[in-house]
């Protein structure tokens, strides 16, 4: 029998109990429970949340083990409080048939630091022109319900609709990297006045914001499920927000970076602050926030997106976009939600927790993530001290790659433990 004890904790911020798990899952919820025969983790009041589930995740493997492994990838996700994440389709050779989702699996099995979904892409070689296999993926091992060509848009719209279509058979999602393709050809940043005073070509709002108003229409036309990742404009918001309120069964997703950092940032000309879809101004900043706190926008996701140096320290042009985030998103969501008074922790969870599983379907099945904290539940917790800030070193991060925008950064919230279905990945802060 594995037994821990979890004393002095808040669950979701609330009331310090002390918390026993045994076996894999949550025994008891008290206060003064006895020691037993376990070991005694003292949490000295600190907020005691759900495992996170992050549903947008880069791990490169196979193909660019260069930048990440699943095994270096997932370790970070356990240094940031997940317990599991969705590994998107964008590897080489890239994950659109049942062998491949199988292959990133199977690997997240073996790693063990948390649980791995795999993306589906929704076209064959994220090509945009013909349909992958959908069923065979949602019927093989990995149990695909998440399909995505993220980096790139389903910019077809019969296309869409038909990929729209064919997931209502299995209850699977597109999640929509929302980019119309021939609005951005060369685009390098945020279109506006700082692409202009710096002579960079500018990725406009509409780009987005057309292909999420195409793809709500079209979602509620077919009865289907649509999720719209990253997004990133006030624009965006209100569209989603039209969306909901007609009752369509549309969700989307912000990144931490979206949620901090504006396109002022360009004027350094520092690649490391170049992502897809690119930062934008204060106003859309404020708009996201204002989103994720109402529930307009359902849930936090990393877009984790680990690159080779190579492939990051370059001149601006030339550098591929993207930004590591597994380590530091819950400490980003507690500087700009929590401290600003925008989420207490219990919508934390949901946003960064419950809903990213339901939506990933990751909510049921043998080994559910997303569960609340409760007697009977899976023991898939992490632990965090909301008081003790830490400074975001690159050199120190699990990840393979160094790409952070927060590097220097003190951030509050760090993560004391994790713990996946009972067993420690993450204690005292460090790979347990």
């Amino acid at each position: 029998m594995t037994s821990y004890l979890l004393r002095d904790v808040r669950p979701y911020g609330e009331a310090a109990v002390d918390v026993r798990l045994v076996d894999g899952r949550i025994a008891e919820i008290g206060t003064g429970l006895g020691d037993g025969d376990g070991r005694v983790l003292d949490g000295a009041g600190a907020v005691l949340l759900p495992g996170l589930v992050d549903l947008h995740t880069h791990l490169r493997e196979p193909g660019r083990e260069d930048a990440e492994t699943v095994e270096t990838g997932t370790l970070a996700a356990a240094l940031g409080g997940f317990t599991a994440v969705h590994a998107m389709a964008n590897t080489d050779p890239v994950a659109d048939t049942a062998g491949v989702v199988e292959q990133v699996w199977r690997l997240g099995r073996e790693a063990g630091h948390c649980d791995v979904a795999p993306v589906g892409a929704v076209t064959v070689g994220l090509g945009g022109e013909q349909m992958a296999e959908l069923g065979t993926m949602a019927d093989s091992a990995a149990r695909v319900r998440v399909f995505s060509d993220d980096g790139h848009c389903v910019s077809d719209a019969s296309l869409m609709r038909r990929a729209l279509e064919y997931v209502k058979a299995f209850d699977g999602v597109i999640a929509q990297h929302a980019q119309e393709p021939r609005l951005t050809v060369g685009a390098q940043m945020n279109e506006g006045v700082t692409s202009s005073m710096l002579g960079l070509t500018g990725w406009p709002a509409v780009a987005e914001e057309a292909i999420i108003a195409r793809d709500c229409l079209l979602a509620a036309h077919v009865d289907s499920r649509l999720h719209v990742c990253h997004v990133s404009t006030a624009g965006s918001v209100e569209l989603l927000r039209w969306a909901k309120g007609k009752g369509w069964n549309v969700t989307a997703e912000v990144t931490p970076h979206h949620l901090l950092l504006t396109d002022d940032l360009a004027r350094s000309y520092d690649p490391v602050f170049k992502v897809n879809p690119p930062l934008r101004s204060q106003t859309d900043v404020d708009a996201l926030r204002e989103g994720l706190a109402d529930g307009t926008i359902d849930c936090v996701a990393t877009d984790h997106a680990p690159h080779a140096l190579e492939d990051k320290e370059a001149e601006w042009g030339a550098a591929l976009p993207g930004m590591t985030g597994l380590e530091t998103a819950l400490g980003i969501v507690a500087l700009t939600m929590v401290e600003t008074g925008r989420l207490t922790w219990r919508q934390v969870a949901e946003r960064m927790s419950s809903t990213p599983a339901r939506i990933g379907r990751l909510d049921d099945g043998p080994q559910p993530q997303g569960r609340p904290i409760a007697v009977g539940e899976p023991a898939n917790l992490c632990l965090v001290d909301p008081a003790s800030t830490w400074t975001v070193d690159p050199r120190a991060t699990a990840s393979r790659s160094r790409n952070t925008p927060f590097a220097g950064r003190e951030l509050p919230a760090r993560v004391v433990a994790t713990f996946l279905r009972g067993r420690p990945t993450v204690l005292d802060g460090k790979p347990a």
